[in-house]
């Protein structure tokens, strides 16, 4: 048994092979991830059934797990309000930067070779997906044997 509460192998497993600047997609139960995600991107489908996981679920775990750098959100088209889970995700994230994209300039930054995971929840709030960076470890976190 792992000390670690994230246990699920094959998300382990895309972070360990991920470095510094790859990016780890979590995505609502709407996001087309079978043609929205880079293709060397390791899929991993945590959607059960409706609003069973959501990305915040995912969030609190990863952020635990690993240094993120930077995120970005999709956002509306312009002139249609924020979605509050974004207010969310920004709270939970500082203070590190939260960028936004609309919906198509998130799909590509998605498509990206640098996608090193694409979690696939089933959030069914819109607008809830999120692409993180994966940054650096500090210094002073490894404890030497």
């Amino acid at each position: 048994m792992l000390l670690t509460e994230l246990l699920h192998p094959a998300i382990l497993e895309a972070l360990a092979g991920a470095g510094h600047g790859a990016r780890v997609l979590l995505a609502d139960g709407h996001y087309p991830a079978s043609t929205a995600v880079g293709d060397r991107a390791r899929t991993v489908h945590l959607n059960l059934a409706p609003g069973v996981l959501d990305v915040t679920a995912v969030l609190d775990v990863l952020l635990r797990a690993l240094p993120v750098e930077s995120a970005h959100v999709m956002v509306p088209p312009e002139g249609e309000p924020e979605p509050p889970v974004i207010a969310e995700y920004r709270s939970r994230l500082a203070p590190v930067p939260v960028e936004t994209l609309d919906r198509f300039a998130f799909y590509d930054a998605a498509r990206s070779p640098d996608l090193a995971l694409a979690i696939v929840t089933a959030d069914v709030r819109t607008y809830a997906n999120l692409l993180l960076t994966i940054g650096v470890r500090p210094e002073g976190t490894l404890t030497p044997r």
